[in-house]
């Protein structure tokens, strides 16, 4: 989550750069209900500080409201399409929400 927060904070400065208005926060889907409450409640800090470096930065983008992180189950992502192995069903499914489609 910290990684890919990164790069949201980077494509947000680059479109900036090119001025560009970006007036609504990055929506980051994750499948971490506990990383969710951790980056939005403070009082789950005492209890995490391994990484405690990330979660401040991810706190911090959130308060700033660049980024927002919004739950979605694993069973819904669609990039696991392009991570892991799949039934062929599910990756059926995710191709076609990907708009990929067989050569002719």
């Amino acid at each position: 989550m910290a990684h890919a927060a990164k790069e949201i904070v980077w494509l947000r400065q680059l479109i900036s750069e090119l001025h560009q208005s970006l007036p609504l926060p990055t929506i980051l889907h994750i499948d971490n209900q506990s990383a969710i409450a951790i980056t939005k409640n403070p009082e789950f800090h005492d209890r995490t500080k391994h990484i405690e470096v990330r979660y401040h930065f991810l706190h911090q983008k959130v308060n700033n409201e660049e980024i927002d992180l919004e739950y979605m189950p694993t069973n819904a992502q669609t990039a696991d399409a392009l991570t892991k192995g799949l039934s062929r069903e599910k990756h059926e499914c995710f191709r076609l929400e990907m708009g990929v489609r067989h050569a002719p």
